[in-house]
């Protein structure tokens, strides 16, 4: 494996206080070293040199991408690069496996999460996964409608829980626990939904708080490197900011770090109809900062995109609300969802309302508490992060952006994005985009340059110490000098020029099955497979790496 010098770059990892420093990084085997003989030196002399970007929350595989891919057909029409060196990629917005990778690296983004596979479709998942070249990855699987939460929660059996939750990310080869509208998903089937976190879910004796909490504590007990993971209940529904707000209490009351809320533009909306729909961001944005939770922003990207998510009622609402295709499934007796095509416009006021709620969030949120995301491709391509993080560091941008792109001027009355002076620094960013998904995820060798890490790198065409104006800066975000993966050079200039396979990570915790033995009989006489055939292998995996805890 070749050595690199990155020699005289402006560094910048907050995870070692370091911001604009003029320094030499040396790479060898794959991890950052003190110092080595090169085999190659790259002369970032007015660079800025920063550890590969997280993605901690983007639908990338499994059945519900594969299914999105056939259902929009012209979608796949776009080619990106031609099959040669390397295979073809294709996709706009829903993206092929190749597409994936590649679009990641050309950013100059080594890391992606998967935040969504229900465990009997794992082994779909992993296949995917297994398919994206160069990035690393995890996958989380669904706990929040599975029928077995369901009853330890009504329980309050956190030991049977952490045993549950132990077995079914070992069986899916998964990284933490992810929860879906708890409760929701088993409401409809039975035409219905939960709106209240403490509605009991039909059919069982449990609430969505009471799934929510005993999934916590089950967590922090089992020491999950990510805690619970959460898409709360009634989202995208105006009213939603205050179900957010008690589910923030919820962590509150537990009194440690505990909860990740994704996408949390989407669940953040005040009012009682769409006629006076509004951001609840600035109240929220207080609570995140005061509590022991985080959250990915899931900004809105205005134009054509696929929605994807385990949260069926809201897809059959959205369909009827777009008028669009619709796909509903449901997944035995863990979880189910749906896929809705559908396009954001500026000129639409409840449109507009979610992009500037987003925007706010990324503005108001303490850095180490915030990650930039899209909800991909909910809120729109992962590949317009180079176009937010702009939006962040201008307000210039932001104002151009609403004159030029004609955004609803409803915004004034419904959120407060326009009287936001605040101008992230790059620093700030490569906490949102870095530092802070790489500590909430648990992983210690990424989104830093310290001597050990991981040699994920990039380095971008600027001088963060003499930051150009906005046009340049989204110009180079989006044309990384260098992306370096595992201590290989896979970009140059924006350009793919090698490909190697990164690692899968799941957690090993400590598992005792024979604690819910008789619970796990009794659900799989319902279940297609037989427990035999349930479930990943780790040799199945193409790399992967397992973390124990």
């Amino acid at each position: 494996m070749t050595s690199i010098l990155i020699k005289n770059g402006i560094v910048v990892d907050p995870e070692q206080n370091i911001n604009g420093e003029k320094m030499d990084i040396y790479i060898k085997d794959g991890k950052i070293v003190d110092e080595c003989k090169a085999d190659k030196v790259i002369d970032a002399n007015g660079m800025t040199v920063v550890a590969g970007g997280i993605d901690i929350h983007a639908h990338i595989a499994g059945p519900k991408v594969n299914a999105g891919r056939a259902m929009r057909p012209e979608d796949m029409k776009h080619v990106r690069m031609k099959s040669g060196k390397f295979r073809c990629a294709m996709g706009g917005v829903l993206l092929t496996c190749p597409s994936i990778g590649y679009e990641y690296a050309r950013m100059g983004y080594t890391t992606a999460i998967e935040p969504a596979t229900p465990t009997l479709y794992a082994i779909h998942t992993h296949e995917e996964l297994d398919s994206i070249p160069i990035i690393d990855k995890a996958a989380l699987p669904l706990f929040g409608n599975w029928h077995l939460t369901f009853k330890f929660a009504a329980e309050k059996d956190v030991e049977k829980m952490k045993s549950f939750v132990a077995w079914a990310i070992e069986r899916a080869k998964g990284y933490g626990i992810k929860v879906v509208n708890p409760g929701g998903v088993e409401a409809w089937m039975y035409g219905k939904n939960v709106h209240s976190l403490n509605e009991c879910i039909p059919g069982f004796e449990a609430t969505p708080a009471e799934v929510l909490t005993t999934l916590m504590k089950a967590s922090i007990e089992l020491n999950l490197p990510h805690k619970v993971h959460v898409h709360c209940n009634n989202l995208g529904v105006p009213g939603s900011a205050e179900t957010t707000a008690e589910t923030i209490e919820l962590a509150k009351k537990i009194g440690e770090y505990c909860l990740h809320i994704t996408h949390i533009q989407f669940n953040s909306y005040t009012g009682d109809t769409w006629k006076n729909m509004g951001s609840g961001a600035e109240e929220l944005a207080k609570l995140i900062n005061d509590n022991p939770v985080t959250v990915d922003m899931g900004q809105v990207i205005f134009g054509h995109t696929t929605t994807m998510t385990a949260d069926g009622p809201f897809e059959f609402a959205l369909f009827k609300l777009a008028k669009s295709k619709w796909i509903n499934k449901d997944v035995e007796i863990e979880t189910g969802g749906g896929i809705v095509p559908i396009t954001y416009r500026a000129k639409s006021a409840v449109n507009a309302v979610q992009w500037a709620t987003g925007l706010e969030f990324g503005l108001l949120v303490d850095p180490d508490k915030i990650v930039i995301s899209t909800d991909f491709p909910n809120g729109g391509p992962f590949t317009s992060y180079p176009y937010i993080i702009t939006l962040l560091m201008s307000k210039k941008f932001r104002e151009k952006e609403i004159e030029e792109k004609g955004v609803n001027n409803y915004i004034e009355k419904a959120t407060s994005l326009l009287s936001i002076e605040t101008e992230r620094t790059f620093y700030d960013i490569v906490k949102m985009t870095r530092t802070t998904p790489a500590r909430i995820l648990g992983l210690k060798n990424k989104g830093n340059l310290k001597v050990g890490a991981d040699a994920d790198v990039a380095i971008y065409p600027f001088n963060c110490n003499d930051m150009p104006d906005y046009e340049r800066i989204l110009k180079a975000l989006e044309n990384p000098a260098y992306t370096i993966k595992d201590g290989e050079i896979v970009v140059k200039d924006g350009e793919i020029v090698s490909e190697n396979w990164g690692k899968t990570f799941w957690v090993k915790a400590k598992e005792q099955s024979e604690v819910i033995e008789e619970e796990l009989e009794s659900v799989f006489k319902y279940y297609t497979v037989s427990r035999g055939n349930y479930g990943v292998r780790e040799e199945w995996i193409r790399r992967a790496e397992a973390i124990r805890v």
